[in-house]
């Protein structure tokens, strides 16, 4: 388990999601892509991050997703 690679995974996004960030499939995979690469360069490998929190994609489109629906209330 590590605490470490999860702290850091929410972290990052909250710093790094815009508010207008498009929930399309190239700005998700692009947001991962810069996510892991810089886990990479604090020495947080992707597994570190994945055993816990799953598929980053995932969280990170779930955080978009969540965030428009947020917007229309």
């Amino acid at each position: 388990m590590s605490t470490r690679g999860t702290n850091f995974l929410y972290k990052w996004i909250s710093s790094n999601i815009p508010a207008t960030v498009g929930a399309d499939i190239i700005s998700v995979a692009e947001l991962t892509q810069k996510l892991f690469a810089d886990a990479k360069a604090l020495g947080i490998n992707s597994v570190e991050i994945e055993e816990d929190t799953g598929s980053v994609y995932e969280a990170i489109l779930d955080v978009i997703v969540h965030h428009d629906a947020g917007v229309a209330d």
